[in-house]
């Protein structure tokens, strides 16, 4: 199932045994390094279609991750994908790899695909990581501790009440917890029959949006250890929209019109909510619509607001009154956050033979104020 290859990172097979892994030459901010772009699409395109390509050329075609995400011993996992230029069907090849926390690689994987199937996805836990189902059911679920050694999960159809640390790993159609300590993967207890959208903090409560079949409004309701707390009605002329959680923050964009227009948000785990309709985002230039609306909450409670692809917008402080506006190194694609880290990736927005200007993972751990472009330590 593994090996160790050169400079001692360790290189996992899943289905079938990847070779041993490359050194991967270090790019900067503003190309690829390596001076011809005709070589490089002659290199991308071998590697889509090798049937077993190598972790460190899918990275290097690839050139920016396609997610970032983090275990809680610091640890990163990178995804990445290399598809098809010229069509939107064809041969593709995607890799993740496991940088440790003193920034050295410590295991890689990749694996031919096709360019219309998505990279494969993994949520940050404790020990490691867990990969999302790939499709509807758990089936594709599966562990890996921070060295990178893959470990089976246990699937259940038995609802189990949530607790603390458990991760939600598929929001609907199923609903899916994983939890670490077992890693055991189940639907939550008690979830309303019409949820639309759910998240899970850190302390195991499940927050849902329920939508009911009559004229009712729309209700956020949360529930710990199975059982209904208390819920809260989304205010009127809005629908809800995406939910999360964290740090004793829950928020819920409102939707009007086709746009999101403000939040619905608690800062004391629902004990008194307010509806945000300023703050200094003007809501009316999120374009995108709600579907591309980035919600997420940092562990001190603050949230993060913005759009993919688009702008983005920090709170102030836990209280959420007050927001300003990121300024970012590079166009992000993606921002998104784990504790009180931000994470940007830069990259085309379509399959492309060369890199955009800045492509790659920039990290900043003050809010913003500073960022620094993640490079490879070996």
């Amino acid at each position: 199932m593994a090996w160790w290859g050169k400079r001692g990172v360790r290189t996992v097979g899943l289905t079938a045994a990847a070779g041993a892994a490359l050194a991967l030459a270090a790019c900067g901010p503003g190309g690829s390094g390596d001076g011809d772009s005709g070589d490089r699409e002659a290199r991308y395109r071998r590697v889509i279609e090798d049937p077993h390509p190598r972790p460190a050329d899918v990275i290097e075609a690839a050139g920016a991750p396609t997610d970032v995400v983090r275990a809680d011993d610091g640890s990163l996992l990178l995804t990445y994908k290399a598809g098809n230029v010229e069509d939107d069907e064809g041969p593709a090849a995607t890799a993740w790899r496991i940088v440790g926390p003193d920034g050295h690689t410590v295991a890689e994987h990749a694996e031919h695909a096709d360019t219309e199937a998505a990279p494969p996805a993994f949520k940050g836990v404790r020990g490691g990581f867990v990969r999302v189902p790939p499709g509807e059911g758990a089936e594709g679920a599966y562990a890996l501790d921070v060295r990178g050694k893959p470990h089976k999960t246990v699937t259940t159809g038995t609802p189990s009440r949530t607790r603390p640390g458990d991760v939600l790993l598929a929001e609907l159609e199923p609903t899916l917890v994983y939890r670490p300590a077992t890693r055991t993967v189940a639907p939550p207890a008690g979830v309303p029959d019409y949820a639309i959208h759910l998240a899970v903090d850190e302390r195991g409560t499940v927050w849902s949006l329920d939508q009911p079949l009559t004229d009712d409004p729309n209700r956020v309701v949360w529930q710990r250890d199975g059982r209904t707390l208390c819920s809260r009605a989304v205010p009127k002329p809005y629908t809800g929209g995406v939910l999360a959680a964290r740090g004793g923050t829950a928020a819920l964009s409102l939707i009007r019109g086709g746009g999101v227009r403000g939040l619905l948000l608690t800062t004391d785990g629902g004990g008194h909510w307010r509806t945000v309709l300023a703050g200094g985002i003007p809501w009316r230039d999120l374009k995108r619509g709600p579907e591309s609306l980035v919600l997420e909450p940092l562990a001190d409670g603050r949230l993060l607001i913005g759009e993919e692809g688009g702008r983005y917008w920090l709170a102030d402080d836990r209280a959420n009154a007050a927001f300003h506006e990121l300024r970012t190194p590079a166009g992000f694609t993606s921002l998104t956050v784990d504790g009180t880290t931000l994470y940007g990736i830069a990259d085309a927005t379509t399959a492309t033979y060369d890199l955009v200007k800045g492509e790659g993972l920039w990290i900043s751990r003050d809010g913003g104020r500073e960022w620094h472009r993640h490079e490879r330590r070996g």
